[in-house]
């Protein structure tokens, strides 16, 4: 049985996350990394897929919550004869040490004897590959080959098929800590016979994760949401490299049964420039020093199409070749399932403005960048001067075939405008004139070939009358001023035409826009949050903060979104993702700042 997307939370090591139900069952999981093969896949197969849970026997309600300001996870079984609960995380090591990464689980007896039960049956690489169950002294050792993992408790287990089930019974105010560690050698001796240190692992998580909260600079009206996105983008940070993934699933429907399905567990250019661009504007600019170091590594590597290419592994690699798994059902029958990005191998001109823009951001509130990545950068300009004109296939990665997308062509003027910015605020050598020309008639050709005068709107791509919700990025960009009269007039055919209950998809499927794909799609959350920060600086502040408080509603109970929103207010698409996150921060940044000029 398929549970809901949105009543999953989220653990994680800055290495990889487990997605963890209400009912106390991780369903998903990769280790031990965010793009490795699945260890834990229920939620795309709920009998092949793998799961592990733990939860109380008796009738109860099930609950959710975060400890205050951390990424620590707590589930509750509230019933008539007593209360428990199971505390779930990832012991997150300092930078450089020697990893090993696990999930720790403590089972607690709250009021009340609690009878609680076990089950924890993996299934490696997304169900493909066998493995065997070693029952050794305090625990279990699941061994698949290429892959061990042990399971450590102070109850003896038993097997149940392929995986290890136990049935237990806390008093009151007692606890038993569970370990599921990845390991070498199945011989290793007394390895299940380590000592086991839940409450020290989360002492010691817990402080990790409010010690760097406590570098958040936002102090506005919706601290609560802001810091839970925060701590989202953070945990999707791949620590080693500092490439950040748009979101640490894979396969997950943007409509139920559909094919619009893809693997998110990779780092795009585009959303990691997005996600540091909102840590700078939190004043994390650590995290921005680690993705420029990623940067400059994968600039001097160049892409297949470009000074970069589109994604990368979080290791940097780059090809991601997609593959469908047919033995996996997927999400509630949504076949295929895939793994891996051809995504990877598209042209998109947008990247460079992002990029750049994120930049620019980081030269003035992070460090001063070197003149080695200012090369790099001088060399996307240049490139993206002989480029531009070029069809792309866009931000929303259609499969329809190129076009001259508008939002592509303003982000290319972004990119030499920012280049330009940060020559002359660093004084760095760059033919200004050359650059500043071909900005100008970039900028020219969208007013003259990406705005339909008729429509009184900008539209998706040169020669169309479609509206796109990406085109709400223009003003945030400074491309064109909030007020001006043909962005008021998208602002409007946005709301007439994308806009479903407050809710904003990317573009009528059917009406103009064509992706080259079967099927509809949700809302797109991102979307939602652009077009609440279009209309904060248009003027619009009390529609503005309407629509993003009713926003806020979506969420999930601990306050994290997925990609989109489907007609019920469900959740669809990967989960949780960077982007939805990222344009939240954005929008209460600009809100709380319009807002507080009113005082």
């Amino acid at each position: 049985m398929y549970k809901p997307i949105e009543s999953y939370g989220v653990i994680g090591d800055m290495h990889s996350v487990a997605l963890v139900n209400m009912d106390g069952a991780i369903d998903w999981c990769c280790l031990p990394y965010f793009d490795s093969p699945s260890i834990f896949a229920a939620i795309l197969d709920h009998q092949k897929g793998g799961s592990f849970r733990i939860a109380a026997t008796q009738e109860s309600q099930h609950r959710q919550m975060y400890l205050p300001d951390s990424n620590v996870l707590v589930t509750r079984f509230l019933g008539s004869d007593g209360v428990g609960e199971v505390v779930d995380f990832m012991p997150v090591q300092p930078a450089g040490a020697t990893k090993t990464h696990e999930i720790v689980r403590v089972a607690r007896a709250i009021r009340g004897h609690i009878r609680f039960r076990l089950e924890c049956r993996p299934a490696f690489d997304f169900a493909r590959r066998p493995h065997r169950v070693l029952l050794d002294g305090r625990g279990a050792i699941f061994d698949s080959g290429p892959q061990k993992f042990a399971l450590i408790s102070r109850f003896p287990l038993h097997c149940l098929g392929d995986g290890v089930a136990v049935d237990f019974v806390l008093h009151p105010g007692e606890s038993a800590t569970f370990i599921l560690r990845q390991i070498e050698d199945v011989h290793a001796r007394g390895l299940l016979e380590t000592r086991l240190q839940g409450e020290e692992a989360l002492h010691e998580t817990l402080q990790f994760w409010r010690n760097w909260l406590k570098g958040c600079r936002y102090q506005g009206r919706w601290r609560e949401m802001v810091y839970r996105s925060a701590l989202l983008l953070k945990l999707l940070t791949f620590q080693p490299t500092g490439a950040i993934v748009a979101s640490p699933t894979c396969s997950l429907p943007e409509t139920i049964g559909g094919e619009r399905k893809w693997d998110y567990r990779y780092s795009w250019i585009r959303d990691a420039a997005f996600t540091v661009y909102a840590f700078l504007r939190l004043g994390f600019t650590s995290e921005a020093a680690a993705f420029m170091s990623w940067l400059e590594e994968r600039a001097r590597q160049g892409g297949a199409h470009g000074p970069l290419q589109v994604m990368y592994g979080i290791d940097g690699r780059r090809e991601l070749p997609e593959v469908e798994l047919p033995h996996l059902e997927g999400y509630r029958g949504s076949r295929p399932v895939r793994i891996g990005n051809a995504a990877a191998e598209q042209f998109q001109l947008d990247i460079y403005g992002e990029l750049i823009d994120t930049i620019h951001l980081y030269n003035k509130a992070g460090s001063p960048i070197s003149y080695d990545l200012w090369k790099h950068l001088r060399q996307m300009a240049d490139w993206v001067v002989g480029h531009w004109e070029k069809d792309d296939d866009g931000i929303w990665e259609t499969r329809g075939g190129q076009q001259a997308f508008v939002y592509s062509k303003v982000q290319c003027w972004v990119a030499l405008d920012r280049v330009l910015k940060i020559a002359q605020e660093r004084s760095f050598p760059i033919n200004a004139e050359r650059l500043a020309r071909e900005r100008d008639r970039i900028y020219e050709t969208i007013m003259q070939r990406g705005y339909h005068a008729e429509r009184a709107s900008f539209v998706q791509h040169f020669g169309s009358e479609a509206v796109d919700a990406a085109n709400l990025i223009m003003p945030l960009v400074q491309f064109v001023a909030p007020a001006d009269p043909r962005m008021l007039g998208t602002l409007e055919r946005t709301l007439e035409e994308l806009v479903s209950d407050s809710l904003v998809h990317r573009y009528a499927i059917g009406r103009g826009a064509c992706d080259g794909l079967t099927g509809t799609e949700g809302t797109f959350n991102m979307c939602t949050f652009w077009l609440v920060e279009a209309l904060a600086r248009a003027g619009r502040l009390d529609e503005a903060r309407f629509l993003f408080e009713k926003m806020l509603t979506y969420a999930n109970h601990l306050g994290l979104y997925g990609e989109e929103l489907g007609p019920l207010g469900e959740t669809l698409g990967n989960f949780p993702q960077a982007f939805t996150h990222i344009g939240l921060i954005r929008a209460a940044i600009k809100l709380d700042a319009n807002l507080g000029s009113e005082k």
